[in-house]
Protein backbone atom coordinates (compact mmCIF):
# COMPACT_ATOMS: atom_id res chain seq x y z
CA UNK A 1 0.00 0.00 0.00
CA UNK A 2 1.31 3.41 -0.78
CA UNK A 3 0.20 5.01 2.64
CA UNK A 4 -2.26 7.33 0.55
CA UNK A 5 -5.44 6.97 2.83
CA UNK A 6 -8.16 8.38 -0.18
CA UNK A 7 -11.18 11.13 0.51
CA UNK A 8 -14.56 9.60 -0.10
CA UNK A 9 -16.41 12.08 -2.10
CA UNK A 10 -19.99 12.26 -2.41
CA UNK A 11 -22.45 14.47 -4.50
CA UNK A 12 -25.55 16.13 -2.95
CA UNK A 13 -28.60 18.04 -4.85
CA UNK A 14 -29.84 19.66 -2.05
CA UNK A 15 -29.74 20.41 1.77
CA UNK A 16 -31.42 17.13 2.47
CA UNK A 17 -29.23 14.96 0.63
CA UNK A 18 -25.27 16.73 1.93
CA UNK A 19 -26.68 15.54 5.53
CA UNK A 20 -27.03 12.02 4.35
CA UNK A 21 -24.22 12.21 2.72
CA UNK A 22 -22.59 13.54 5.44
CA UNK A 23 -24.03 11.01 7.94
CA UNK A 24 -23.71 7.69 6.01
CA UNK A 25 -19.71 8.10 5.49
CA UNK A 26 -18.28 10.93 3.51
CA UNK A 27 -14.88 12.48 3.77
CA UNK A 28 -16.14 15.31 1.37
CA UNK A 29 -19.55 16.79 -0.72
CA UNK A 30 -19.65 18.49 -3.76
CA UNK A 31 -22.45 20.70 -4.72
CA UNK A 32 -23.47 23.09 -6.76
CA UNK A 33 -25.23 26.39 -6.60
CA UNK A 34 -28.10 27.86 -8.78
CA UNK A 35 -25.97 29.32 -11.13
CA UNK A 36 -22.88 27.98 -12.77
CA UNK A 37 -22.28 24.20 -12.10
CA UNK A 38 -22.71 21.39 -14.93
CA UNK A 39 -25.79 19.52 -13.08
CA UNK A 40 -28.66 22.65 -13.53
CA UNK A 41 -31.80 20.66 -13.79
CA UNK A 42 -30.13 19.41 -10.23
CA UNK A 43 -32.61 21.12 -7.86
CA UNK A 44 -29.06 22.81 -6.50
CA UNK A 45 -28.71 25.08 -3.40
CA UNK A 46 -29.95 28.40 -2.52
CA UNK A 47 -27.13 30.79 -1.17
CA UNK A 48 -29.05 30.29 2.38
CA UNK A 49 -28.94 26.42 1.88
CA UNK A 50 -25.02 26.43 0.60
CA UNK A 51 -24.26 28.40 4.23
CA UNK A 52 -26.40 25.73 5.99
CA UNK A 53 -24.94 22.75 4.12
CA UNK A 54 -21.40 24.42 4.81
CA UNK A 55 -21.68 24.90 8.61
CA UNK A 56 -23.44 21.02 9.03
CA UNK A 57 -20.89 19.06 7.26
CA UNK A 58 -18.10 21.60 9.09
CA UNK A 59 -19.42 20.40 12.50
CA UNK A 60 -19.21 16.88 11.20
CA UNK A 61 -15.44 17.20 10.08
CA UNK A 62 -16.42 17.06 6.17
CA UNK A 63 -15.22 19.00 3.25
CA UNK A 64 -17.57 20.88 1.00
CA UNK A 65 -16.83 21.72 -2.56
CA UNK A 66 -19.00 23.65 -5.35
CA UNK A 67 -18.89 23.60 -8.89
CA UNK A 68 -18.27 26.31 -11.07
CA UNK A 69 -17.51 24.02 -13.81
CA UNK A 70 -19.26 25.66 -16.80
CA UNK A 71 -17.31 26.48 -19.96
CA UNK A 72 -18.56 30.28 -20.14
CA UNK A 73 -19.37 32.26 -22.34
CA UNK A 74 -19.01 36.15 -22.78
CA UNK A 75 -22.28 36.68 -21.25
CA UNK A 76 -21.46 34.58 -17.94
CA UNK A 77 -18.43 36.55 -17.10
CA UNK A 78 -20.34 38.82 -14.59
CA UNK A 79 -22.66 36.74 -13.17
CA UNK A 80 -19.60 34.55 -12.24
CA UNK A 81 -17.98 37.11 -11.00
CA UNK A 82 -21.06 38.01 -8.48
CA UNK A 83 -21.30 34.34 -7.48
CA UNK A 84 -17.49 33.74 -6.73
CA UNK A 85 -18.32 37.59 -4.20
CA UNK A 86 -20.61 35.46 -2.57
CA UNK A 87 -18.55 31.82 -2.44
CA UNK A 88 -15.88 33.95 -0.85
CA UNK A 89 -18.22 34.72 2.55
CA UNK A 90 -19.83 31.61 2.60
CA UNK A 91 -16.29 29.70 2.66
CA UNK A 92 -16.57 26.40 0.86
CA UNK A 93 -13.16 24.41 1.01
CA UNK A 94 -12.75 23.98 -2.59
CA UNK A 95 -14.05 24.91 -6.07
CA UNK A 96 -14.29 22.64 -9.04
CA UNK A 97 -13.71 25.11 -12.34
CA UNK A 98 -13.41 23.65 -15.72
CA UNK A 99 -12.95 27.47 -17.36
CA UNK A 100 -9.49 29.28 -17.26
CA UNK A 101 -11.06 32.83 -17.05
CA UNK A 102 -13.26 31.35 -13.64
CA UNK A 103 -9.75 30.24 -12.71
CA UNK A 104 -8.29 32.88 -12.71
CA UNK A 105 -11.06 34.91 -11.51
CA UNK A 106 -11.38 32.39 -8.40
CA UNK A 107 -7.59 32.98 -7.80
CA UNK A 108 -7.86 36.56 -7.76
CA UNK A 109 -11.72 36.89 -6.00
CA UNK A 110 -11.20 33.94 -3.52
CA UNK A 111 -7.51 33.15 -2.97
CA UNK A 112 -7.81 31.29 -0.12
CA UNK A 113 -10.68 28.39 -1.34
CA UNK A 114 -8.53 25.84 -2.90
CA UNK A 115 -9.31 25.43 -6.97
CA UNK A 116 -9.83 21.97 -8.50
CA UNK A 117 -9.88 21.66 -11.93
CA UNK A 118 -12.52 19.66 -13.38
CA UNK A 119 -12.40 16.45 -15.41
CA UNK A 120 -14.10 18.56 -18.10
CA UNK A 121 -10.89 20.56 -18.88
CA UNK A 122 -9.88 17.21 -20.35
CA UNK A 123 -6.89 16.25 -18.25
CA UNK A 124 -4.92 13.69 -19.86
CA UNK A 125 -1.28 13.86 -18.86
CA UNK A 126 1.00 14.73 -16.60
CA UNK A 127 1.79 17.46 -17.87
CA UNK A 128 -1.69 19.72 -17.95
CA UNK A 129 -1.29 18.05 -14.54
CA UNK A 130 1.77 20.32 -13.93
CA UNK A 131 0.89 23.56 -15.45
CA UNK A 132 -2.73 23.70 -13.42
CA UNK A 133 -0.03 23.00 -10.48
CA UNK A 134 1.73 26.56 -11.36
CA UNK A 135 -1.64 27.79 -12.04
CA UNK A 136 -2.25 27.24 -8.24
CA UNK A 137 -4.60 24.02 -8.52
CA UNK A 138 -4.42 22.19 -5.51
CA UNK A 139 -6.15 19.25 -7.26
CA UNK A 140 -6.87 18.07 -10.91
CA UNK A 141 -9.90 15.44 -11.43
CA UNK A 142 -8.74 12.79 -13.78
CA UNK A 143 -10.07 12.33 -17.12
CA UNK A 144 -12.27 9.58 -17.58
CA UNK A 145 -10.86 8.18 -20.45
CA UNK A 146 -7.65 7.40 -18.69
CA UNK A 147 -6.48 3.85 -17.51
CA UNK A 148 -5.52 3.16 -13.99
CA UNK A 149 -2.05 2.71 -15.91
CA UNK A 150 -1.55 6.42 -16.89
CA UNK A 151 -2.80 7.61 -13.50
CA UNK A 152 0.10 5.97 -11.78
CA UNK A 153 2.27 7.70 -14.53
CA UNK A 154 0.66 10.86 -13.75
CA UNK A 155 1.50 10.55 -10.36
CA UNK A 156 5.21 9.67 -10.55
CA UNK A 157 5.54 13.18 -12.59
CA UNK A 158 3.39 15.53 -10.45
CA UNK A 159 4.46 16.91 -6.95
CA UNK A 160 3.88 14.81 -3.77
CA UNK A 161 1.50 17.50 -2.32
CA UNK A 162 -0.80 17.61 -5.67
CA UNK A 163 -3.87 15.84 -5.39
CA UNK A 164 -5.52 13.41 -8.23
CA UNK A 165 -9.40 13.05 -7.73
CA UNK A 166 -10.90 10.29 -9.86
CA UNK A 167 -14.45 8.23 -10.26
CA UNK A 168 -14.85 5.41 -8.77
CA UNK A 169 -18.75 5.11 -9.26
CA UNK A 170 -21.40 6.25 -11.45
CA UNK A 171 -22.75 7.31 -14.94
CA UNK A 172 -20.63 7.85 -17.45
CA UNK A 173 -21.10 9.91 -20.52
CA UNK A 174 -20.33 8.64 -23.64
CA UNK A 175 -18.83 11.98 -25.14
CA UNK A 176 -15.16 12.87 -24.09
CA UNK A 177 -14.64 14.09 -20.92
CA UNK A 178 -18.11 14.88 -20.86
CA UNK A 179 -17.90 17.53 -23.60
CA UNK A 180 -20.82 16.54 -25.61
CA UNK A 181 -23.23 18.81 -28.43
CA UNK A 182 -26.18 16.51 -28.53
CA UNK A 183 -28.67 18.01 -26.08
CA UNK A 184 -27.63 21.18 -28.00
CA UNK A 185 -27.92 20.25 -30.99
CA UNK A 186 -31.56 18.81 -30.55
CA UNK A 187 -32.93 20.74 -27.97
CA UNK A 188 -30.72 23.92 -27.68
CA UNK A 189 -29.59 23.23 -24.04
CA UNK A 190 -25.88 23.20 -23.45
CA UNK A 191 -24.56 20.90 -21.37
CA UNK A 192 -21.31 22.42 -21.33
CA UNK A 193 -23.33 25.09 -19.51
CA UNK A 194 -25.09 22.78 -16.99
CA UNK A 195 -28.67 21.93 -19.55
CA UNK A 196 -27.95 18.66 -20.77
CA UNK A 197 -31.56 16.67 -21.38
CA UNK A 198 -29.41 13.69 -21.84
CA UNK A 199 -30.28 12.45 -25.15
CA UNK A 200 -27.48 9.77 -25.23
CA UNK A 201 -30.61 7.88 -23.48
CA UNK A 202 -32.95 8.36 -26.15
CA UNK A 203 -33.71 5.53 -28.19
CA UNK A 204 -32.97 6.00 -32.06
CA UNK A 205 -34.00 4.92 -35.71
CA UNK A 206 -32.75 5.28 -39.33
CA UNK A 207 -35.27 6.63 -41.62
CA UNK A 208 -34.34 6.76 -45.32
CA UNK A 209 -34.76 9.88 -46.91
CA UNK A 210 -37.47 9.08 -49.43
CA UNK A 211 -39.48 7.04 -46.94
CA UNK A 212 -40.45 9.58 -43.90
CA UNK A 213 -42.04 7.72 -41.22
CA UNK A 214 -40.77 4.65 -41.77
CA UNK A 215 -38.18 3.73 -39.14
CA UNK A 216 -35.75 1.18 -39.06
CA UNK A 217 -34.31 0.57 -35.84
CA UNK A 218 -30.85 -1.12 -35.59
CA UNK A 219 -31.86 -3.73 -32.64
CA UNK A 220 -29.29 -4.74 -30.29
CA UNK A 221 -31.82 -6.83 -28.28
CA UNK A 222 -35.58 -7.16 -28.42
CA UNK A 223 -35.66 -3.63 -26.39
CA UNK A 224 -34.38 -1.67 -29.15
CA UNK A 225 -30.98 0.34 -29.32
CA UNK A 226 -29.51 2.65 -27.01
CA UNK A 227 -25.95 3.47 -29.22
CA UNK A 228 -24.89 6.33 -27.22
CA UNK A 229 -25.52 5.23 -24.26
CA UNK A 230 -23.02 4.24 -21.80
CA UNK A 231 -22.84 1.87 -18.90
CA UNK A 232 -22.44 2.88 -14.92
CA UNK A 233 -18.84 2.82 -13.01
CA UNK A 234 -18.53 0.71 -10.82
CA UNK A 235 -14.73 -0.10 -8.91
CA UNK A 236 -16.14 -1.72 -5.99
CA UNK A 237 -13.87 -4.60 -6.52
CA UNK A 238 -10.64 -2.40 -7.45
CA UNK A 239 -10.33 -0.20 -4.66
CA UNK A 240 -6.38 -1.46 -3.73
CA UNK A 241 -5.49 -0.58 -7.46
CA UNK A 242 -7.15 2.70 -7.05
CA UNK A 243 -5.18 3.28 -4.06
CA UNK A 244 -1.73 2.18 -5.45
CA UNK A 245 -2.59 4.10 -8.38
CA UNK A 246 -1.62 7.21 -6.45
CA UNK A 247 -5.21 8.56 -6.03
CA UNK A 248 -5.99 10.95 -3.40
CA UNK A 249 -9.90 10.99 -4.08
CA UNK A 250 -13.04 8.60 -5.17
CA UNK A 251 -15.16 11.01 -6.76
CA UNK A 252 -18.81 9.31 -6.54
CA UNK A 253 -20.78 10.71 -9.72
CA UNK A 254 -24.82 11.30 -9.15
CA UNK A 255 -25.59 15.12 -7.79
CA UNK A 256 -29.28 14.42 -9.31
CA UNK A 257 -29.69 11.18 -7.42
CA UNK A 258 -31.84 10.61 -4.73
CA UNK A 259 -30.93 10.30 -1.07
CA UNK A 260 -31.37 6.84 -0.88
CA UNK A 261 -29.17 5.99 -3.75
CA UNK A 262 -26.64 8.26 -2.00
CA UNK A 263 -26.55 6.79 1.64
CA UNK A 264 -26.77 3.41 -0.23
CA UNK A 265 -23.47 4.47 -2.53
CA UNK A 266 -21.52 6.12 0.15
CA UNK A 267 -21.85 3.57 2.81
CA UNK A 268 -20.98 0.84 1.03
CA UNK A 269 -17.80 2.39 -0.29
CA UNK A 270 -16.88 3.96 3.00
CA UNK A 271 -17.11 0.02 4.44
CA UNK A 272 -14.87 -1.07 1.80
CA UNK A 273 -12.52 1.81 2.28
CA UNK A 274 -11.79 1.24 5.86
CA UNK A 275 -11.72 -2.35 5.42
CA UNK A 276 -9.44 -2.54 3.51
CA UNK A 277 -7.29 0.15 4.97
CA UNK A 278 -7.72 -2.01 8.06
CA UNK A 279 -6.80 -5.23 6.27
CA UNK A 280 -6.80 -6.57 3.06
CA UNK A 281 -8.25 -9.98 4.06
CA UNK A 282 -11.33 -8.32 5.60
CA UNK A 283 -11.94 -6.45 2.10
CA UNK A 284 -12.11 -9.35 0.28
CA UNK A 285 -13.91 -11.31 2.50
CA UNK A 286 -16.83 -8.78 2.70
CA UNK A 287 -16.86 -8.28 -1.08
CA UNK A 288 -20.18 -10.25 -1.79
CA UNK A 289 -21.89 -8.08 1.04
CA UNK A 290 -20.86 -4.91 -0.56
CA UNK A 291 -21.92 -6.25 -4.58
CA UNK A 292 -25.17 -7.14 -2.91
CA UNK A 293 -25.62 -3.72 -1.26
CA UNK A 294 -24.45 -1.21 -4.70
CA UNK A 295 -27.13 -2.84 -6.44
CA UNK A 296 -29.48 -2.50 -4.21
CA UNK A 297 -30.14 1.35 -4.97
CA UNK A 298 -31.00 2.44 -8.39
CA UNK A 299 -28.58 1.16 -11.32
CA UNK A 300 -28.01 0.09 -14.55
CA UNK A 301 -25.36 -2.51 -15.25
CA UNK A 302 -21.99 -1.91 -14.62
CA UNK A 303 -18.53 -1.32 -16.15
CA UNK A 304 -14.90 -0.67 -15.06
CA UNK A 305 -14.28 1.88 -18.16
CA UNK A 306 -10.90 2.55 -19.06
CA UNK A 307 -9.44 2.02 -16.08
CA UNK A 308 -8.63 -1.41 -17.12
CA UNK A 309 -7.95 -0.17 -20.91
CA UNK A 310 -10.25 0.53 -23.84
CA UNK A 311 -13.22 -1.09 -23.30
CA UNK A 312 -15.01 -3.36 -25.66
CA UNK A 313 -18.56 -2.73 -26.55
CA UNK A 314 -19.42 -5.38 -24.46
CA UNK A 315 -18.24 -3.34 -21.00
CA UNK A 316 -18.91 0.14 -22.19
CA UNK A 317 -22.13 0.79 -24.38
CA UNK A 318 -24.90 0.08 -22.90
CA UNK A 319 -28.08 -2.45 -24.51
CA UNK A 320 -30.98 -0.92 -22.62
CA UNK A 321 -31.44 2.16 -20.71
CA UNK A 322 -34.03 0.40 -18.48
CA UNK A 323 -33.23 1.09 -14.82
CA UNK A 324 -33.25 -1.51 -11.91
CA UNK A 325 -34.91 -0.43 -8.68
CA UNK A 326 -35.21 -3.14 -5.68
CA UNK A 327 -35.48 -0.46 -2.81
CA UNK A 328 -38.23 2.24 -2.52
CA UNK A 329 -36.85 5.35 -0.75
CA UNK A 330 -40.03 5.96 2.03
CA UNK A 331 -38.31 9.28 3.75
CA UNK A 332 -35.26 10.34 6.60
CA UNK A 333 -35.84 9.53 9.96
CA UNK A 334 -36.28 13.07 11.60
CA UNK A 335 -36.40 14.03 15.64
CA UNK A 336 -38.09 11.78 18.00
CA UNK A 337 -40.93 12.20 20.15
CA UNK A 338 -42.72 10.05 22.47
CA UNK A 339 -41.95 7.46 20.66
CA UNK A 340 -42.74 8.99 16.72
CA UNK A 341 -40.42 9.72 14.37
CA UNK A 342 -40.97 12.90 12.34
CA UNK A 343 -40.52 12.26 8.30
CA UNK A 344 -41.03 14.19 5.12
CA UNK A 345 -42.96 11.11 3.47
CA UNK A 346 -41.24 10.45 0.06
CA UNK A 347 -42.85 7.30 -1.44
CA UNK A 348 -46.34 5.37 -0.09
CA UNK A 349 -46.85 3.21 2.53
CA UNK A 350 -49.06 1.90 4.96
CA UNK A 351 -49.98 0.99 8.45
CA UNK A 352 -48.84 -2.73 9.28
CA UNK A 353 -45.89 -2.94 6.44
CA UNK A 354 -42.47 -4.00 6.97
CA UNK A 355 -39.93 -1.98 5.92
CA UNK A 356 -36.04 -1.06 6.69
CA UNK A 357 -34.53 1.06 8.39
CA UNK A 358 -30.91 1.32 6.50
CA UNK A 359 -28.15 2.44 9.52
CA UNK A 360 -24.75 4.08 7.88
CA UNK A 361 -22.87 1.49 10.13
CA UNK A 362 -24.20 -1.53 7.74
CA UNK A 363 -27.25 -2.67 9.50
CA UNK A 364 -30.76 -2.59 7.83
CA UNK A 365 -33.07 -3.75 10.38
CA UNK A 366 -36.31 -4.99 9.29
CA UNK A 367 -39.83 -2.77 11.31
CA UNK A 368 -43.22 -2.62 11.16
CA UNK A 369 -45.63 0.18 10.88
CA UNK A 370 -47.10 0.37 14.13
CA UNK A 371 -48.92 4.01 13.20
CA UNK A 372 -48.93 6.99 10.94
CA UNK A 373 -49.80 10.56 12.26
CA UNK A 374 -50.22 13.65 10.35
CA UNK A 375 -49.46 17.01 11.82
CA UNK A 376 -53.01 17.24 12.81
CA UNK A 377 -53.03 14.77 15.01
CA UNK A 378 -55.15 12.83 12.85
CA UNK A 379 -54.38 9.15 12.49
CA UNK A 380 -53.84 7.73 9.33
CA UNK A 381 -53.70 3.95 7.39
CA UNK A 382 -51.25 4.69 4.76
CA UNK A 383 -48.78 7.82 3.60
CA UNK A 384 -49.91 8.42 0.15
CA UNK A 385 -48.88 12.32 -0.79
CA UNK A 386 -45.58 12.76 -1.24
CA UNK A 387 -43.19 15.03 0.92
CA UNK A 388 -46.57 15.13 3.78
CA UNK A 389 -45.01 15.41 7.33
CA UNK A 390 -45.97 12.91 9.43
CA UNK A 391 -44.81 11.54 13.05
CA UNK A 392 -44.98 7.68 12.80
CA UNK A 393 -44.41 4.85 15.55
CA UNK A 394 -42.07 1.75 14.48
CA UNK A 395 -41.26 -1.52 16.65
CA UNK A 396 -37.90 -1.23 16.13
CA UNK A 397 -35.36 1.82 17.47
CA UNK A 398 -34.39 4.07 14.68
CA UNK A 399 -32.04 7.27 14.93
CA UNK A 400 -32.06 10.69 12.87
CA UNK A 401 -30.94 10.56 9.78
CA UNK A 402 -31.64 6.57 9.09
CA UNK A 403 -33.22 5.98 5.81
CA UNK A 404 -36.50 4.42 5.98
CA UNK A 405 -37.06 2.11 2.73
CA UNK A 406 -38.67 -0.87 1.04
CA UNK A 407 -38.05 -4.16 -0.43
CA UNK A 408 -39.47 -4.77 -3.86
CA UNK A 409 -40.05 -8.21 -5.68
CA UNK A 410 -38.03 -7.58 -8.55
CA UNK A 411 -38.01 -10.46 -11.88
CA UNK A 412 -34.23 -11.40 -12.69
Amino acid sequence: MNGRRPELLIPASNLEVLKVAVMFGADAVYIGGEAFGLRAKAKNFSKDDMAAGIRFAHEHGVRVHVTVNILAHNDDLEGVREYLCELKELKPDALIIADPAIFEMAKEICPDIERHVSTQANNTNYGTYNFWWKQGAKRVVSARELSLKEISEIRKHIPEEMEIESFIHGAMCISYSGRCLLSNFFTGRDANQGACTHPCRWKYAVVEEKRPGQYMPVYENERGTYIFNSKDLCMIEHIPEMIEAGIDSFKIEGRMKTALYVATVARTYRLAIDDYLKDPKLYEEHMLWYLDQISNCTYRQFTTGFYFGKPDETSQIYDSNTYVREYTYLGIIGKESDGRYRIEQRNKFSVGETIEIMKPDGQNIETVVRAIINEDGETQESAPHSKQVLYIELDKKAEKYDILRRAEDIEA
